[in-house]
């Protein structure tokens, strides 16, 4: 199997948890509701008061984000898309929203599709928003080229991920218990960031934050994560049961991180990205050369007489 992650597992995890998700996923919401505090800087961009006519909410889950979207912004097409048959379906029934991409009466469209094949049009996205979906994506730089090939220029990308800091106190633990990969990995901010130049996004801004929680033991992190459809899909993760041994053995050595408070502590790191649409031929840098990718529109073609 090719790739950091297992993309059936992926959405098998996230589907199975949809009915219950928001149960668990109030740091989701903080963490969304914060990145759409920028919002506003589209309609105060400097080329005048903007009203955007099609909002993307990628990796959209129960459909917190999308509704936010289409309440902030009532007479826009706003699609959120999802790679997890089960919260589509969710984010439908929450909406109350039909299945497919024509039923915009002021109410979301719900697709299910994958991040890394957005089924858009070129240049037909006026705003891009994805918050905590990038952090399952094995080819980054690709999907911001499609984060790029869909949002018009001058259109505002505006996204969130977990950073590398995340969970950092469970896999710590889990190492203790073998060698096997039992927490995702997540990228760090400078990573982050190269991918956005790299892929030709204009006056990137990156901002981080750093929240911190605790469970009274290792069981109730593993049931939060599960409650979230969080779990392990890393492609080398172990098939087999951890097995009564080694979470022993994991769990004994997050008891040496128990907090003053009695606690076990839970940290997650969260990336804020704010970035615009480049115009149509600025240079995707591929394996440190710049390619400049021209649309064919604006290729002049010479005419024999």
């Amino acid at each position: 199997m090719s790739g950091l992650f297992d993309h059936r597992q992926v959405g098998r995890a996230f589907s199975r948890a949809a009915t219950h998700y928001d149960e668990a996923a109030a740091l989701q919401r903080e963490v969304g509701e914060r990145l759409a505090e920028s919002l506003g800087y589209y309609e105060d961009k400097a080329l005048g008061a903007r009203t955007p006519q099609v909002v993307l909410d990628v990796g959209c889950g129960t459909g917190h984000g999308t509704a936010l979207l289409q309440a902030r912004w009532p007479k826009a097409r706003v699609v959120g898309l999802d790679l997890a048959p089960g919260m589509a379906q969710e984010a439908r029934r929450r909406l109350g929203t039909r299945r497919g991409l024509l039923d915009f009466a002021r109410r979301p469209a719900i697709v299910c599709a994958d991040a890394a094949a957005l089924p858009l049009r070129e240049g037909s996205v006026d705003v891009l928003f994805s918050n905590l979906c990038l952090q399952w994506i094995d080819d980054l730089p690709a999907v911001f080229a499609g984060f790029r090939r869909v949002l018009k220029p001058d259109g505002l990308l505006l996204v969130s991920t977990f950073g590398a800091q995340t969970l950092v106190e469970l896999r710590e633990a889990f190492a203790q218990a073998d060698e096997a990969p039992h927490v995702s990995p997540f990228i760090d901010i400078a990573g982050f960031g190269d991918a956005l130049v790299a892929a030709g996004f204009r006056d990137p801004v990156l901002e981080r934050d750093v929240f911190r929680e605790s469970h009274p033991d290792l069981a109730s992190v593993m049931r939060g994560l599960r409650l979230l459809g969080a779990t392990n899909a890393a492609s080398t993760r172990r098939r087999a049961l951890t097995g009564r041994a080694r979470f022993a053995r994991a769990s004994a050595a997050y008891e040496a991180m128990r907090g003053a408070d009695g606690r076990l502590p839970v940290t997650w790191e969260v990336i804020y990205a704010q970035a615009w649409g480049p115009a149509p031929g600025a240079p995707i840098r591929m394996g440190g050369v710049d390619e400049v990718r021209v649309p064919v529109s604006q290729i002049p073609i010479r005419r024999r007489p």
